[in-house]
């Protein structure tokens, strides 16, 4: 961010001869002024892409405030509102698509059923329904899982693994809770009800991911005290 704002307004200043916000150059005067609407041009473009939707005269007040030395805000406070906005539209984004993703799914597949919190399953076989939804974070369960993201690539796979209830995605929760041990379910969880915006490094998941479990519950003990 910091960099593009720097070549920004370094290319700005350079076009400062010939460029006024609101006014069109009615021609190029020499060699510095061509080069620096190259620049302009390039730079542009790159907004443009980045942004189609920037109100030109905004940007332009600001060029203005910081050649008279005027900004309404430093450096700092432009890169932090510039991520916090970037990081909000980016999550908004994938939650919609998500939310898309899933209720076109449940549509074409009648036996996918969506929860609340929008996770998205179908239980393949049945399992002991004795404890249905009666599960506690003092529980551990045992289960065959494979990981995948919308596009089919293959995050994880595990023959066995042993972990207690509470450290399930809330998501895979959910449908732990109600598919009961021996069964076997296939379930997408949005990315709020698995890891959200940080993703998982370790897992190689990134920011915003839907993710598809395939899951078989191998066994469940129930910790009652």
């Amino acid at each position: 961010m910091m960099k593009l704002v720097k070549y920004i307004a370094l290319s700005l200043l350079f076009g400062a001869t010939f460029f006024s916000c609101g006014k069109r150059m009615s021609k190029l005067g020499g060699e510095s002024d061509t080069l620096s609407y190259v620049i302009g041009l390039n730079v542009g473009h790159a907004l443009l892409e980045m942004d189609s939707t920037l109100n030109v005269e905004a940007v332009c007040a600001a060029i203005r405030d910081v050649y008279n030395a005027t900004p309404k805000m430093s450096m700092e406070e432009a890169r932090d509102y510039y991520l916090a906005e970037k990081t909000y539209f980016v999550h908004e984004k994938a939650k919609a698509y998500q939310e898309q993703y899933l209720a076109d799914l449940s549509k074409r597949d009648r036996k996918y059923v969506r929860t609340r919190s929008g996770v998205t399953y179908k239980i393949l076989k049945l399992g002991d329904q004795s404890h249905v939804g009666s599960m506690s974070s003092r529980d551990t369960v045992k289960i065959a899982y494979k990981i995948t993201d919308d596009s089919g690539r293959v995050i994880v796979e595990a023959d066995t693994l042993r972990d207690s209830y509470r450290n399930l995605v809330n998501g895979l929760q959910e449908v732990v809770r109600i598919a009961g041990k021996g069964a076997t379910f296939n379930a997408w969880l949005p990315s709020k009800t698995a890891y959200d915006i940080e993703g998982n490094k370790e897992l190689g998941v990134g920011s915003n991911v839907l993710l598809n479990y395939d899951v078989e519950i191998l066994d469940i003990k129930y910790n009652r005290r």
